[in-house]
């Protein structure tokens, strides 16, 4: 099972640790933001997947870039109504089999998946 805990450390900034790593999060001074740190979340879950494909496939992918935005509605209830990923491979030129099997491969990753799918989530005050 996957932990982080997150602290909050005054005003709207919180450390969110796991394992041996911590993250700051800030909702007003600049920092990221939670919405941030999700859209975070997915890219870097899709960089993942894009580096475990390019190994199996024996791709000469170096470094790449993928840019998540989403659109957050205005009306409550406030969740993205749409995120878009936008993976920039650096001039690797890709055929459209070879990128329609990369898609398909980075659809496996867990972040993505859970967005797709919309887990129970059960909040609960001790």
């Amino acid at each position: 099972m996957y932990k982080v805990e997150v602290a909050a450390r005054g005003g709207y900034r919180f450390d969110a640790k796991s394992k041996d790593a911590t993250i700051i999060i800030d909702a007003k001074s600049g920092g990221m933001t939670p919405p941030d740190v999700l859209l975070a979340s997915a890219g870097s879950c899709i960089g993942v997947y894009i580096r475990k494909y390019a190994e199996g496939a024996k791709l000469p992918v170096g470094e790449f870039t993928v840019t998540v935005e989403g659109d957050l509605g205005s009306q409550p209830p406030y969740y993205f109504r749409r995120i878009d990923v936008t993976i920039d491979l650096k001039g690797l030129p890709l055929d459209e089999k070879r990128s329609r099997a990369m898609i398909d491969f980075i659809k496996n990753c867990p972040v993505h998946n859970t967005l797709k799918n919309g887990p129970d989530v059960d909040i609960k005050i001790r």
